[in-house]
């Protein structure tokens, strides 16, 4: 295993849209930085969403230029498909030990041209897609990844030679082992995002076996531009539908899942999500289930209003069980608050469930910070920034720290990144008076 060295001022873990935000803030006050994601590009899941609300902006014109500009950033040295696995003190300073895992495909060498990808033979779930639809078993990850490099996944190859024979560049490499590259910095910024709730948590509603259940995160997918079909389509038989419902609080404010908090964002993208198919599906009947409606940021009550004004119907209910008929229609068995408390049954093409947000991955044993009850990390000092860890130098933004939409993140980021410089100050500054 080759072992390569790397000093900088700053780490920043995970290259989401906190973690690019943070990276260059800190980047353009002349800052080294090296930014650490485990995937094969940056972006995270921003990246896969289809507008942002309540201005419907599109995520990839917003995310697209900000992941090129970490990746020609002077002062931004991006490490994709690595992990983080130890951090430690040594002389004031961190080393933190970073395992870059193989691609099978030599990044100098590669121009991301897909020829390797066009002649794979093999068809194997696409993560990005969630699984809706297949990718090649070499590829690059999506259209607009950075880098645009191509990555091998050995699980699923047969080493039948054809992409080597048929790369230009010669990059690929069957050989290629992990590598430990040995940062030394001053701070670090944990950006390590959230998860959805899964969509098989609720038996009652299905338990992700009913054919036309589908979780927020993959409507996104389906809404999208770049996404697997180009359209809204049902994914249990591939008809266009024509009622669509969406079931709030279906992963959040559940104790018997875990997450009784409320998630925050899930009221409105599903709003969001509504107001883009009543445009891309004008005749479908749209329906929101609902116990309560956050609507909390600035212009987001007048985003719930304008949906009310598009004709979505809002049902103050609390669904009970999802079913399918013989047709693979779920049927939705729901109690009417608003109607004396009385149970129906209704019936739709399409349910959306409105999944919460829980955290993507648990810092604790590598960063030696505190998490809280829920597993976000926790602040000392949450009344005054609730960026810092107990852990001086470390610091967290983002959806580590709570579930938050995509503003709330990129000012957490903001942030985090500014605390992050008032911490390499006070180390220069203290380097410069160990040297007087």
């Amino acid at each position: 295993m080759d072992t390569n060295k790397i000093k900088a001022d700053a780490l920043v873990v995970g290259g989401g849209i906190a973690g690019m935000q943070s990276a260059l803030d800190l980047a353009d006050q002349g800052y080294q930085v090296v930014l650490v994601e485990k995937n094969p590009s940056i972006g995270g899941k921003m990246i896969q969403l289809s507008k942002v609300f309540p201005t419907l902006d599109c995520c990839s014109c917003i995310t697209t230029p900000k992941m090129s500009a970490v990746a020609n950033h002077a002062n931004i040295q991006t490490l994709t498909y690595c992990e983080v696995q130890s951090i430690d003190d040594a002389d004031g300073h961190f080393v933190a030990q970073v395992l870059k895992k193989p691609r099978y495909v030599n990044e100098d060498d590669c121009t991301g041209c897909r020829q390797c990808e066009y002649v794979c033979p093999i068809d194997v779930q696409s993560a990005f897609d969630l699984n809706m639809v297949a990718r090649r078993a070499i590829r690059v990850p999506f259209s607009t990844a950075v880098p645009q490099l191509a990555v091998l996944d050995m699980d699923n190859c047969i080493l039948c030679g054809k992409c080597a024979k048929a790369c230009p560049a010669d990059a690929i490499d069957y050989t290629q082992t992990a590598q430990e590259i040995e940062l030394k910095i001053d701070t670090v910024i944990l950006a390590t995002g959230f998860e959805t709730t899964p969509i098989n948590a609720k038996k009652e509603y299905g338990a992700g076996e009913l054919h036309n259940v589908i979780d927020g995160l993959m409507m996104e997918r389906l809404l999208a531009p770049t996404g697997p079909y180009a359209r809204v389509l049902r994914p249990g038989d591939g008809k266009e539908p024509e009622s669509i419902a969406y079931i709030q609080c279906a992963g959040s404010r559940d104790e018997t899942l875990g997450v009784p908090y409320c998630s925050r964002v899930c009221c409105m993208y599903a709003i969001k999500q509504a107001m883009l198919i009543a445009g891309a599906l004008p005749m479908a009947d749209i329906t929101i289930y609902y116990m309560d409606i956050r609507a909390f940021g600035k212009g987001y009550d007048q985003f719930y209003q304008n949906a009310q004004a598009m004709g979505i119907e809002f049902v103050k209910g609390k669904v009970a069980k999802i079913t399918e008929d013989e047709n693979q229609n779920p049927v939705v068995r729901v109690e009417l608050i608003d109607e004396g408390s009385q149970v129906v049954e209704r019936t739709h093409d399409m349910i959306v469930l409105s999944v919460g947000m829980v955290p993507h991955y648990n810092p604790e044993p590598v960063y030696e910070v505190e998490v809280g009850k829920y597993g976000f990390v926790k602040s000392p000092f949450p009344n005054i920034s609730s960026t810092e860890t107990i852990r001086s130098g470390i610091f967290a933004t983002g959806a580590a720290t709570a579930p938050m939409d995509i503003v709330d993140s990129i000012t957490s980021a903001s942030a985090a990144a500014s605390g992050a410089a008032a911490h390499l100050e006070s180390v220069q500054a203290r380097n410069q008076g160990a040297n007087l």
